[in-house]
């Protein structure tokens, strides 16, 4: 019986010693820092429906974690292997593979956040696109074309001006182009769906005619409260068959004759283009940039004015005229002195 003893110990000690020595392993490793990858940061994709197995060879190819083994089992032991959440994931210092692993659980997964400024035509987004690194511009240029987006908004589109909405988006960073095109695409129809049950379009008008005025507003006012005013003279002038002179609407036709260098001429208000809104009565053929809500909401509810004119007080205010006297004074007080400033 004491030789039995004596062979127990002999055998179960070593064993117990090795266990807890992998158990302290297991958990240093664990609690370790650790980056091995030569590039400074490093993208892994995590594929939908990985196991903690396949999740851990990712990892240790990358250079994200030194060993599987201790990865591995903290997930089975956990149980939270099956937790994991697929993406790309952005790894750029150490850290150990218990944070690792909750990470992964947490869905923390690697986007590229642009905001998209009110007021860009679709050429200067997808410019601001490319160099925040998001597409390709020649791809997302030929998306523009892809009007079928549109068809039930505007079937006459030519191109997708007007309908990539102004706003804060997340993106993968190997998104595809048509993708990226598509959700501004989506996101103004969501927009649009919220606003129209509150403000219907009004008789005589759909929403292309609509997304046209709201991008005219949305390039000729700088204080929001001001967009039904303006949009209330632009409706105003449409009514009685006056030409809208809008600057605007030249220095788009200018940027895409690639003639725009930063001003504009008395010469440039007679440029031939279907857009010169000086020499050409009703609203220009299409969108001259893309809209925010606000300017969306001013064309569909626009104030109620007899306001036939309006000139910038060089603040960010416009000063409002019923006539064209009234107007000629208020271009005098305003504009005039900063002419001669000049």
């Amino acid at each position: 019986m004491r030789r039995l003893w004596r062979i127990g110990i002999v055998i179960i000690l070593p064993a117990a010693v090795g266990l807890a020595a992998l158990w302290m392993w297991l958990y240093s490793d664990l609690e370790t820092p650790y980056y091995g990858s030569p590039a400074s940061e490093v993208f892994v994709d995590i594929p939908r429906g990985a196991n903690a197995v396949e999740t851990a060879n990712i990892l240790a190819r990358a250079g994200i974690i030194r060993h599987r083994l201790p990865f591995r089992a903290y997930l089975r032991y956990s149980n939270m292997g099956r937790r994991i959440q697929a993406g790309e994931y952005r790894f750029a210092e150490a850290a150990s593979p218990r944070h690792i692993a909750q990470r992964l659980i947490q869905g923390d997964v690697f986007f590229y956040s642009i905001t998209i400024p009110e007021g860009l035509t679709a050429h200067e987004t997808i410019d601001l696109l490319a160099k925040n690194g998001l597409g390709n511009a020649p791809e997302m240029e030929r998306a523009l074309l892809k009007t079928r987006w549109i068809r039930d908004l505007n079937p006459a589109a030519r191109n997708l001006e007007g309908y990539l909405f102004p706003e804060t988006y997340h993106f993968h960073r190997n998104t595809d182009s048509e993708k990226i095109i598509r959700t501004m695409v989506d996101q103004f129809r969501a927009k649009l769906a919220k606003t129209l049950p509150h403000y219907p379009v009004p008789s005589g008008w759909d929403i292309s005619r609509i997304v046209i005025l709201a991008s005219m507003v949305e390039k000729e006012v700088r204080r929001h409260e001001e967009g039904p005013l303006v949009a209330s003279v632009m409706i105003n002038r449409l009514a009685k068959r006056m030409p809208l002179g809008c600057d605007s609407t030249i220095i788009y036709a200018m940027k895409l004759a690639g003639t725009y260098e930063g001003r504009l001429g008395k010469a440039d208000l007679q440029m031939e283009s279907p857009y010169n809104s000086y020499i050409h009565v009703d609203l220009p053929p299409g969108p001259i940039c893309n809209p925010g809500a606000d300017s969306l909401r001013s064309a569909l509810n626009p104030a109620r004015t007899d306001y036939y004119y309006y000139v910038s007080r060089n603040d960010g205010s416009h000063q409002f005229s019923k006539d064209y006297g009234s107007h000629v004074r208020a271009v005098n007080l305003y504009q005039k002195p900063l002419a001669h400033k000049r």
